[in-house]
């Protein structure tokens, strides 16, 4: 079985990105209170531990500052345009339709 099957994951996002090994609740912890508000709104699950490893790469590049917490959330939310751009695609190429929500025009539910 593989690892996506077996952490109960049903969507392509294992092809899209690499999930790192690591205490889920504990990163999520550790985080920023801006940060792991983003997190809890992020129409997928933005696997904390990945999130915190990408908190620590900001934190070199800008130090613990609302700039580097802003930069990490706008990278956030590309990330989530990435995974729906590419949930989009792939709904389209296995139902020949567009996906409801982009159809519907509607923002993403948080």
């Amino acid at each position: 079985m593989s690892e996506a099957m077996a952490d109960n994951e049903r969507t392509m996002r294992h092809e899209m990105w690499r999930r790192y090994a690591g205490d889920d609740w504990a990163a999520f912890d550790a985080l920023p209170a801006a940060i792991r508000k983003r997190v809890a709104e992020h129409a997928y699950d933005a696997w904390s531990v990945n999130v915190m490893m990408l908190w620590h790469h900001y934190k070199r590049m800008y130090g613990r500052t609302t700039r580097a917490e802003r930069a990490l959330i706008r990278y956030l939310d590309y990330c989530e345009r990435l995974e729906r751009k590419a949930f989009a695609s792939r709904y389209s190429a296995a139902y020949g339709t567009v996906l409801p929500h982009d159809a519907a025009c509607v923002p993403v539910l948080r």
